[in-house]
């Protein structure tokens, strides 16, 4: 009854009741193993499938992945350094691949820390380089509206051939009879003076 009373009620309830304390001590013995087997089973699949995906800095993600190999440790489960540096490896997405193909072609391997440390100076040439980016994209943007003025500069000329067809319409209009719709020399009141008068009519001649 007193070893029940120190156990927390969540746990208490998943061991078997008996009346006998070291049986009691043995069920509680082998809950724990198998609880313990199940977390590092989590854990191992956490630290196989974990990746970096910038919702946090370069240093906190490798601490993280060094913490899940740490409490793998204490269950009876060591991880080896060069298992480390490749799971932190794979965990990279693609615009570290570079950084992954400079790795596998050089001879000497790095050690966890060693990988920590060139990471971190990969994501700062990563910063850098996407805010060099930024700038040329922002640039680019300021010169737009120069191209918008010549396109509606272009559009205006429509304008002036319309006034000049204008302009032009006007002129067809008759001197003679001040009508519009033909010229002098069509027009045929100017040919009935000419005749009334009794002059040869000739459309090019100018009455005094």
């Amino acid at each position: 009854m007193f070893m029940r009373m120190t156990i927390a009620n969540n746990i208490k309830t998943t061991i078997p009741q008996t009346e006998n304390a070291k049986e009691y001590l043995k069920f509680v013995e082998e809950r724990f193993r198998s609880a313990d087997k199940s977390l590092a089973g989590t854990l191992m699949a956490q630290l196989t499938t974990i990746k970096f995906d910038g919702s946090c800095s370069m240093q906190e993600h490798t601490i993280e992945m060094t913490n899940i190999v740490a409490r793998l440790k204490s269950l009876g489960m060591a991880v080896d350094d060069s298992f480390l540096v490749q799971f932190i490896l794979n965990s990279l997405p693609p615009q570290y691949s570079a950084f992954q193909i400079n790795y596998n072609t050089i001879k000497e391997k790095w050690n966890v820390n060693e990988l920590i440390s060139k990471l971190i100076q990969e994501e700062n040439r990563l910063k850098n380089l996407g805010s060099h980016s930024i700038n040329l994209t922002t640039q680019g943007a300021i010169k737009a509206p120069k191209a918008k003025a010549k396109s509606f500069k272009k559009k205006a000329r429509p304008i002036k051939a319309s006034q000049a067809d204008k302009k032009e319409h006007n002129n067809d209009k008759c001197h003679f009879c001040k009508k519009e719709g033909h010229y002098q020399k069509d027009c045929p009141k100017r040919k009935a003076w000419f005749e009334k008068k009794g002059i040869p009519y000739n459309p090019n001649h100018k009455p005094n």
